[in-house]
């Protein structure tokens, strides 16, 4: 087993490539809006798989070593660790990468503008009713896309349930 703890390029060369590509598939997935990350389909899924599969020789370069591996996954957990703590002590930090939550509907009035914003269709609302025990978006008060990509749904009083 000659080469498992020999590294192809120096130390802090992997630190900086993990964090960089951290920082800019953050930047990419936050762009890319809340449904990405919230409601996957298999298309997103695959998305994801692909992601990792694409920034593979970003990260490691030419090295192959069990080293390498290991100082890329400790840098990556602590950039994830590091926006979470940032994030929790930063509302402006926190609204960066998080988002905010959108609305999508109110008083059964449903905009379609935003849901075409957010890359959702009217299908994708009527689901959210249904696991709320609605019929239909006149039944709600409130309907609002979360930060996590989860559609939450407030209905009227007197509907539904």
């Amino acid at each position: 087993m000659p080469g498992m703890f020999e590294l192809a390029m120096p130390w802090w060369e992997f630190v900086i490539r993990a964090v960089i590509v951290y920082f800019v598939l953050l930047l990419m997935l936050r762009m890319s809006g809340k449904r990405t990350v919230g409601q996957f389909t298999p298309f997103d899924l695959l998305v994801v798989v692909l992601l990792g599969t694409a920034v593979q020789n970003s990260l490691i370069g030419e090295d192959y070593s069990l080293l390498g591996g290991l100082i890329l996954a400790a840098t990556l957990i602590a950039c994830n660790w590091l926006v979470g703590f940032v994030s929790a002590r930063s509302s402006r930090v926190d609204a960066l990468v998080e988002g905010s939550p959108v609305m999508l509907a109110r008083d059964g009035q449903l905009f379609e503008r935003v849901l075409l914003q957010q890359s959702l269709n009217a299908n994708d609302v009527d689901e959210a009713l249904r696991d709320n025990g609605l019929r239909d978006v006149s039944e709600a008060a409130l309907v609002t896309l979360e930060v996590d990509g989860t559609i939450t749904v407030v209905p009227r009083s007197g509907a539904g349930r």
